[in-house]
């Protein structure tokens, strides 16, 4: 039976603020994570100047909410800022949430280094959003690799966490993105990286860089990863990756990307669209991603066949 999964609807997401700055517009956005609790939807985004200046950190995260899903009524803090240590004092990325079992939160981000040379892969936790303390480092990268970022959580048949994560390596000189993947007992570790899940295609849309993306694991289908590839002059796209119950071995995957981006709006506008997060009703998989690293968009995704 041939599954696919398919691009249905996209829809824009808007984000509202109170500041006298007007934060949002003069800055882009990027990594939306959205989760549900308690029938409302959960944001947490990576907000940064533009133009980014020199001294200016990579990234602030910032969280909202909303009742649709699509219009997020934003704090005015910022739920996790640069520093004070080193470690992430030239700034934080790529928010990614696991929900405690005993209530809580545990976000996994991306902390840039104070020189802007290193990134590593962190934890903060807190009874809610504005209760988040930073706790330790999780994973930094080897010496033959470079930042670590673009944590991707989950649990598979055996009870044991996987966590799969974007780093950087040099290939025929030049620099690319790979998946890599870790292994713990529980999601606040300690992590071991083992082996990588799943690599390039040399004559494919991602035959040069990869990056994570989030899963979808329904009952009774492989769970699916929505990754992110591109070719080695950075056009990214979205596309799927289906797993076994423990995500030893891949099952499926697709052969051309589930999501192309439209011509980017702006003269220097990048061609990139990059999948963030995800909602899942059973029926319809509400995809989050950015645009050009500019914009927050939603895509409505459904599974065919449906069984």
């Amino acid at each position: 039976m041939q599954i696919d999964y398919v691009v249905e609807k996209v829809e824009v997401v808007k984000l509202d603020i109170a500041r006298a700055d007007g934060l949002l517009a003069r800055h882009d956005l990027m990594s939306p994570y959205v989760w549900e609790e308690h029938g409302r939807q959960h944001l947490l985004v990576r907000v940064l100047k533009n133009p980014l200046g020199p001294d200016d950190a990579t990234g602030v995260i910032y969280a909202g909410t909303a009742e649709d899903g699509l219009h997020f009524a934003m704090h005015e803090k910022p739920a996790i800022a640069p520093g004070p240590k080193s470690v992430d004092a030239g700034g934080v990325e790529d928010p990614t949430v696991v929900t405690a079992n005993k209530g809580g939160l545990l976000v996994f981000y991306t902390g840039v280094d104070g020189a802007h040379a290193q990134g590593s892969l962190l934890v903060a936790k807190g009874a809610d959003l504005d209760h988040l303390r930073k706790q330790k480092v999780l994973l930094k990268a080897p010496q033959d690799a470079g930042n670590i970022k673009e944590a991707t959580v989950a649990q598979g048949a055996d009870g044991r966490w996987r966590l799969f994560y974007e780093y950087a390596r040099e290939y025929d000189g030049k620099g690319a993105s790979r998946i890599g993947l870790a292994l713990a007992d529980g999601p606040e570790g300690p992590w071991e990286s083992i082996a990588d899940p799943f690599g390039v295609r040399a004559r494919g849309w991602d035959n040069w860089h990869l990056s994570t993306g989030p899963i979808v694991a329904r009952p009774g289908q492989p769970p699916v990863m929505f990754y992110n590839g591109a070719t080695a002059d950075a056009r990214w796209r979205i596309g799927w990756i289906a797993f076994d119950e423990n995500y030893s071995s891949i099952v499926d995957r697709c052969v051309e990307p589930m999501l192309v981006p439209p011509p980017p709006e702006q003269r220097a506008g990048t061609d990139i669209a990059f999948a963030a997060s995800c909602l899942d009703d059973g029926e319809t998989i509400l995809l989050y991603f950015s645009l050009e690293d500019r914009v927050l968009r939603r895509a409505q995704v459904r599974r065919y066949p449906q069984n």
